[in-house]
């Protein structure tokens, strides 16, 4: 801090054994090392205030900055899941048929419910939009009949 050599300490310790008197000299000097230790907390404390500031405000322009981030990103997402409901709500509107003449009921034949009782010598004829039975259904069916058997 100062830059006070030993020789420059020692001067200073001889006058003032000469002007205050060697009775008075260690209560002065008591004094005077109190004094001196408050005086470097007080000036560590105002570099401890002036680095947690500093720091603080480093924070809050992190935080801003990442608040910035936060809100880009949100943006981004809101717009990409705009962008997919619309395609989505697209598709599902192009995908949709138009009803048609020909998909009348009237010219085909009514299939009976699976549990009612119906005659198996009777021609049955399926609609165009009736789902066609996979192979793996007729493998059931034709297993439970033989368990019935």
């Amino acid at each position: 801090m100062f830059d006070i050599s030993f020789t420059e300490i020692l001067v200073i310790a001889a006058v003032a054994l000469v002007v205050i008197g060697p009775e008075r000299l260690p209560k002065v000097a008591r004094t005077l090392g109190h004094l001196f230790g408050r005086a470097q907390r007080y000036v560590n404390d105002v570099k401890n205030d002036i680095q947690r500031e500093m720091e603080l405000e480093e924070l809050k322009k992190w935080k801003t900055s990442v608040e910035g981030a936060a809100r880009s990103i949100e943006n981004t997402v809101r717009t990409e899941i705009n962008q997919f409901q619309e395609a989505m709500e697209g598709e599902m509107e192009s995908s949709i048929p138009a009803p048609s003449a020909s998909s009348s009921g009237a010219a085909t034949e009514a299939v009976p419910p699976p549990d009612s009782p119906h005659d198996s010598s009777a021609t049955q004829t399926r609609s165009p939009a009736a789902p066609v039975p996979s192979p793996a259904s007729s493998l059931d069916i034709s297993r439970t009949e033989a368990r019935r058997d």
